[in-house]
């Protein structure tokens, strides 16, 4: 398995191939990142595979053989998502063989929810953290900090599964209300495209989603058998459960990019009442995300170390990972 000393020497390595032509060519054991110039090709850079954890490309792009097989060797992922960030290839085959762990995961009951309360009281702890990182004193600011507390206070008691869901909900509804009221929030609607709000939750999600499953991965897990979410055809509930205590990331790179302007309304065009981000303003977003995320990745994979040992060995509760934001 991978150790915090994988993270400090190797790197997540991030192409855009939305804006410009570009390709990967092995040379000399190192990875060459190229550019379409005029007749020639530019090399943009070059990384030894030793250095690299893993590899996103976002857009379209050419996978070869010797590529394949220097991830294999020097256990790189390989994640190829599209410009709607939607993966549509991912492999990394070097943690497959972890079957005691798959079984351990099938042995876990549905009806126990013990682990799924972790999850979403990590969740609400860091809410509340952004939220009072705001140092804002309005009515629906302090209602939302009053509803996180009492949520986190009332918690360990639940043992209802439908409980635990709708307490959840209802602390995310008062969050999001109080976080983006400047920004003329409405409501959290997954995927409708509703408010240039929506959308850039959307993106920032995706890409978190994505983040969270290139770690998760590399200990082989079984990526469709959640303790939170429940199962379902082609969803990969674990890392929806994993992803949870880290949305407050996005939700505050979001809040911040906006008051900056560095995200706008003229980012977005409205396309038969749905509103899509533009072409040319992908990359600065996807830039945006990607950085802030990669520079938790040491966080991300202590939490998901941390699950994993905790999952394997069955530790105390007290000894569950703990994300602070």
């Amino acid at each position: 398995m991978y150790t915090f000393k994988d993270l400090d020497v190797k790197t997540v390595f991030v192409i855009n191939c939305i804006e410009h032509e570009r390709s990967l060519r092995v040379m000399n054991g190192e990875l060459l990142l190229e550019e379409k110039n005029g007749e020639k090709n530019k090399t943009l850079t070059k990384i030894p595979f030793q250095k690299l954890l893993a590899l996103f490309v976002i857009g379209h792009l050419t996978v070869t053989t010797p590529l394949l097989e220097k991830c294999k060797k020097y256990n790189v992922a390989l994640a190829v998502v599209k410009p709607n960030l939607r993966p549509v290839f991912y492999w990394a085959d070097y943690a497959e063989a972890n079957f005691l762990l798959r079984k351990k995961q099938y042995e876990c009951s549905d009806n126990d929810i013990t682990i799924a309360k972790h999850i979403v009281c990590n969740k609400i702890k860091n809410q509340l953290t952004a939220l009072n990182k705001t140092r804002k004193k309005d009515d629906l600011t302090i209602f939302a900090v009053d509803t996180c507390k009492a949520a986190i206070d009332s918690i360990c008691d639940i043992s209802d599964y439908n409980k635990l869901l709708g307490l959840e909900g209802l602390v995310s509804k008062t969050f999001f209300k109080a976080y983006y009221n400047a920004l003329g929030w409405n409501k959290r609607l997954p995927r409708t495209k509703m408010d240039i709000l929506n959308v850039t939750l959307d993106i920032g999600y995706s890409i978190l989603f994505n983040f969270i499953e290139c770690f998760v991965r590399m200990f082989g897990f079984d990526l469709y058998k959640g303790v939170y979410h429940r199962s379902w055809f082609k969803r990969k509930s674990l890392v929806c459960d994993l992803m949870e205590p880290f949305r407050c990331i996005i939700d505050h790179t979001i809040l911040l990019a906006f008051n900056r302007n560095q995200f706008k309304k003229s980012d977005f065009v409205l396309l038969k009442s749905e509103y899509h981000l533009k072409n040319e303003c992908c990359g600065e977003y996807y830039k945006l995300f990607y950085s802030t995320l990669i520079s938790y990745k040491m966080d991300v994979f202590r939490y998901i170390q941390s699950y994993y040992r905790f999952f394997m060995q069955r530790k105390s509760e007290t000894e569950f990972p703990l994300f602070k934001y």
